[in-house]
């Protein structure tokens, strides 16, 4: 048999990270077993789809590794319609289903309560189709639905508390549990590796396969991604969009290396691992059963470790799109005329070990590139206080001098001139720090000004220092 797993996401919105990781283990469970990966679309929310959510998918998808044209697909649930309404239509001639024209308020009226659920009033008293009439599964009085789990053994389910749930609308449409089943057996899905939230369909399903007279896939249901209140991650509530940290710099690697460990780890005391070590260890028996916590401030300390692990020309070659403004990334505050590669060259090894994501390349180097620098107002008045216009005025005069212009002489120099006013050498730098750069922290302040060079420096020192008469 042949393993063939798919990936089944919606366009109806941005990319969610825990569908990249749902994705992912796919992709390695597939490629572990020598099987297939296959990409569906389910589009059938026409009120919800938009053609660039699909196209985000698949950009989202070649950024995490799993590029077009290596896995089979992408299919859209759409153009199966005709089969799920077959389906449909045969469970419905074999007895398995049946038509309900009962309304919420209906149920309800007969329960007295608004929670149970529906209570098989029309099971047996032949309602043909028409109009408003939703097809039910006839569910088996007795007997339970065991779902058979890799990850989670095999949860066991009373038919009995299993509901006659609709397959199809009221308009003849099929709903989704049906649809989805149907999908997978017309491309021949044998695992279905999906969240922990779809475990509550899964006996519904199982029990459609078995109508339909198909052997049921394998299951496999991951934990489900939580925020650090234990929350279901949301669109509407958390970070989310895979594409938004992607464009905030966020390097593929990372995010898939992080992604891999919610809910699994690999051997050893260790965490960030190469790709071909997730490829080979990962074990979908192995993956925990509790919640997973995205943790923001994790992912973006293994950010940072991959940014410093990247060879300093493969780390400029990442900073570009924030250097230049391409793609979804904003334009930098220069022009492009304005930037000068040999500068950012110099300079790159000195910010690759201090931004944890690469949107912060823009800050640490605006300085170089623009005729004045962005003056941080808050970091300004907490610097120039008294003392400072003389501070700098000494600064001036000192670099001046200068024979050489190059950062241990910068560096020497001004600890000089702060000794003469019994300041050590951080107090005496930060004037100089904000004059040039705009800003109280960045880059090793006599290395960026000996890459700044002599007449800019000095040049921004003097327009700090008048702006304090």
């Amino acid at each position: 048999m042949t393993v063939r797993v798919r990936f089944a996401p919606s366009p109806t919105g941005m990319f969610h990270v825990g569908g990249a990781r749902s994705a992912l283990q796919n992709w390695i469970y597939a490629k572990q077993q020598g099987g297939v990966f296959v990409l569906r679309i389910e589009d059938t929310d026409a009120a919800r789809n938009k053609p660039e959510w699909t196209e985000g998918i698949l950009s989202a998808l070649d950024w995490i590794g799993i590029s077009r044209g290596s896995y089979e697909g992408p299919y859209f649930q759409s153009a199966n319609a005709g089969e799920h309404r077959a389906a449909a239509a045969r469970l419905y001639d074999s007895g398995r289903a049946y038509y309900c024209d009962c309304t919420r308020e209906d149920v309800q009226a007969r329960t007295g309560s608004q929670y149970q659920g529906y209570d098989g009033y029309h099971r047996d008293r032949g309602l043909g189709p028409g109009p408003g009439h939703a097809l039910r599964f006839r569910t088996p009085d007795e007997g339970a639905t065991v779902v058979v789990d890799l990850i989670r053994g095999e949860p066991t389910f009373e038919n009995k508390l299993i509901e006659d749930f609709v397959i199809a609308r009221g308009d003849g449409s099929p709903v989704f549990l049906l649809a989805n089943v149907v999908d997978d057996m017309t491309m021949g899905i044998t695992h279905v590796i999906r969240a922990e939230e779809h475990l509550p369909n899964t006996p519904k399903q199982q029990l459609l396969w078995e109508a339909l007279g198909v052997k049921p896939p394998i299951w496999a249901h991951v934990p489900v991604v939580v925020n650090e209140k234990r929350q279901k991650l949301s669109k509407r509530r958390d970070k989310v969009a895979l594409e938004a940290y992607r464009d905030e710099g966020y390097l593929a690697g990372a995010m898939r290396n992080y992604l891999m460990l919610l809910g699994w780890a690999p051997s050893g005391d260790r965490e960030i691992v190469p790709w071909s070590v997730i490829e080979d260890e990962f074990r979908l028996d192995e993956v925990n059963l509790s919640s997973a916590f995205f943790d923001e401030k994790k992912l973006r300390a293994f950010n940072g470790e991959y940014i410093r692990a990247l060879p300093v020309a493969e780390f400029i070659d990442a900073c570009q799109p924030w250097l230049t403004g391409t793609g979804t990334i904003a334009p930098p505050p220069w022009q492009p005329e304005e930037f000068d590669a040999d500068a950012f060259a110099a300079v790159a090894p000195l910010a690759q070990t201090r931004i944890a994501v690469l949107s912060e390349i823009v800050p640490n180097v605006d300085f170089l590139f623009l005729a004045s620098p962005l003056i941080d107002e808050a970091a300004w008045t907490k610097t120039m206080k008294d003392g400072s216009a003389e501070l700098l005025d000494d600064a001036v005069a000192a670099f001046e001098a200068l024979e050489s212009w190059d950062a241990e002489s910068l560096k020497s120099t001004l600890e000089a001139v702060g000794a003469e006013r019994g300041l050590k050498l951080g107090k005496t730098q930060a004037p100089v720090r904000v004059a040039v750069t705009g800003r109280t922290v960045g880059l090793p302040l006599f290395e960026s000004l000996e890459v700044l060079g002599r007449e800019r420096t000095l040049t921004r020192i003097r327009a700090a220092r008048l702006r304090l008469v």
